[in-house]
């Protein structure tokens, strides 16, 4: 609910500050005296687009800051929440339109952007009248206002939901058929690759393995003769014999040689036994470097075979396992591809099904609802003498998606006989701001926390259909918040709230005023709108009759 509205500099506005009741507040005064302007400020604190120059005359900038009561529950928390302001019970909106163009926005004392006043603003107030392209007269929110009246709002999400799940199980039955279309046409590639891998067989590290062993039976051949040849020398006939003679002939003659021998002995018999162990290694390499010949040939085929595969495929040769793995699971997916193909294919029949009924469940309860609707709108333009008006809601078909498959909109015709159209196109301007009076009546009802503006919407209507058009916006204003921007003194006296809008012009500079009106004041206005600028006592008279039995004294 708007709580207060404070302009600075603004047009014809120096400074200006309003407090907003709940029920019905209108605002009145002359043609020019500035009316439409505190609608214009509205507008631009809301984000709304609109005219540019704004900002007064002589002023650097002109401001504009709205607040508004925000219970808990209200749609404008999750727009802050998803923006990222700070919330509570009072939501305070700031904006700024320097004389340059420049804007600068706040909410809350955050900065924003003109796009989050906007999204706040869908949620706090509606603006109808003769010329609103905001509300009923836009042709692509029919239908999501067709489905608000009839609290669609279960059967909406079924549709969502099952529109979700076929377009998920149509993509997985596309991707499937694409894939094994790809698969197929690289069928014979892929079964004798599979073929030759699984004839080559290939392990992880065994190519490593393989070039060592080759290496070392290539060396081994080079080398193996003189590792024979030292071992030859070392042994029998060899180092060991003459080692061994040594140690008997010194060892015979030692007890003669008073101890000088004893330690070339222990020299020698420490040499016997590092020769002993240099022997032991010896033979042990010979032994590793005997090989069959036809053993490397084997391992050098094996080795190429390998390192082939691996550059025919692009792969390391470590992985020419994994790959082989990577073709054969393909390969099962297009043997298995028919029986996967007709499960999607089955999937999707099942949830068209489920979306063609929740749709159908949606058009059933859309077609029914129009009908309600267009009777509580022709009940709600009886009143307004519009009497012999036809207003239907259409509902055609229109391409299905995740809102249904129907295209609503509103259409109307004003009299009998006359061909029926859409309804900002067809009705004139009184019989329109009627139209969409009965159709807002008919809309608002467990509508909470919104407030409501409707700027002239009795114009062209006089006497006993002003009153009647004044005493719907009464109702409607009942437990929520109406202003209305009003010619009509039969509109202006069901008022709970009254203010007047005049200008005024001092020192060549012409200023716009709203003054809220006492009892007496009250009178004066609605008096001066029932005679001209001649107020008569008539006229007062006239007007107390039209406020009410408190204004009779």
């Amino acid at each position: 609910m708007l709580r207060g509205l404070d302009i600075s500099d603004m047009l014809i506005i120096d400074r200006l500050e309003l407090a907003f009741q709940p029920g019905l507040n209108v605002l009145t005064g002359e043609t020019g005296a500035g009316k439409s302007i505190l609608l214009d400020s509205l507008g631009f604190v809301l984000g709304w687009r609109g005219r540019a120059d704004l900002v007064r005359q002589g002023a650097d900038q002109g401001e504009v800051t709205a607040w508004f009561d925000l219970p808990d529950g209200h749609p404008a928390h999750a727009v802050l929440d998803a923006a990222g302001l700070p919330g509570g019970p009072e939501l305070i909106l700031r904006r700024i339109n320097g004389s340059d163009g420049r804007k600068t926005a706040w909410v809350n004392d955050r900065r924003c952007s003109g796009e989050v006043l906007r999204a706040l603003s869908e949620t706090l107030v509606e603006l109808h009248g003769q010329h609103d392209d905001r509300g009923l007269l836009d042709p692509k929110g029919h239908r999501a206002i067709l489905d608000e009246f009839a609290d669609n709002s279960s059967l909406r999400e079924a549709v969502r939901e099952a529109w979700g799940a076929l377009n998920a199980a149509r993509k997985a039955a596309q991707k499937a058929a694409k894939d094994r279309d790809a698969i197929a046409a690289e069928e014979e590639f892929l079964r004798h690759a599979v073929a030759e891998l699984d004839k080559l067989n290939p392990e992880p590290g065994e190519e490593a393995q393989l070039d060592v062993r080759r290496r070392m039976m290539q060396g081994a051949e080079k080398i193996r003769t003189d590792v024979v040849n030292a071992y030859e020398m070392l042994g029998q006939g060899g180092a060991e014999t003459q080692i061994g003679d040594a140690l008997r002939w010194l060892d015979g003659v030692a007890h003669k040689a008073e101890g000088a021998l004893e330690a070339p002995l222990a020299a020698l018999s420490r040499a016997m036994i590092e020769l002993d162990d240099a022997m032991e290694g010896i033979a042990a390499a010979i032994d590793v470097m005997s090989f069959n010949p036809v053993e490397l040939e084997e391992t050098e085929e094996r080795l190429f075979a390998i390192r082939a595969m691996a550059r025919k495929h692009d792969v390391q040769p470590d992985d020419l396992a994994g790959f082989a793995d990577t073709l054969r699971s393909k390969l099962e997916a297009l043997d298995a591809g028919d029986a996967a193909q007709a499960e999607l294919e089955k999937k999707v029949r099942e949830t068209q099904a489920i979306y063609d009924a929740a749709i159908g469940a949606l058009t059933a309860s859309r077609a029914k609802s129009a009908k309600k609707l267009d009777a509580a709108v022709a009940e709600e333009l009886t009143p307004l003498k519009m009497e012999r008006a036809i207003f239907q809601t259409q509902v055609t078909p229109d391409t299905a998606g995740p809102d249904g498959g129907d295209m609503v909109s509103f259409t109307v015709a004003p009299n009998p006989g006359a061909p029926a159209g859409p309804l900002g196109k067809i009705a004139s301007g009184g019989e329109l701001s009627r139209f969409l009076l009965a159709l807002k009546v008919c809309l608002a009802k467990g509508q909470t926390g919104l407030t409501m503006i409707f700027d002239e919407i009795d114009r062209g209507v006089g006497g006993a259909t002003a009153d009647a058009v004044g005493r719907r916006l009464a109702a409607l204003s009942k437990g929520g918040q109406v202003l209305v921007v009003t010619h009509s003194p039969q509109v202006a006296a069901l008022g709970a709230h009254h203010w007047r809008v005049s200008k005024t012009v001092s020192d060549g500079m012409t200023l716009s005023t709203v003054t809220p009106l006492s009892d007496v004041e009250r009178v004066d206005e609605v008096a001066r709108m029932l005679s001209g600028d001649t107020i008569t006592q008539a006229a007062r008279a006239a007007a107390r009759e039209l406020l009410g039995a408190e204004y009779a004294g």
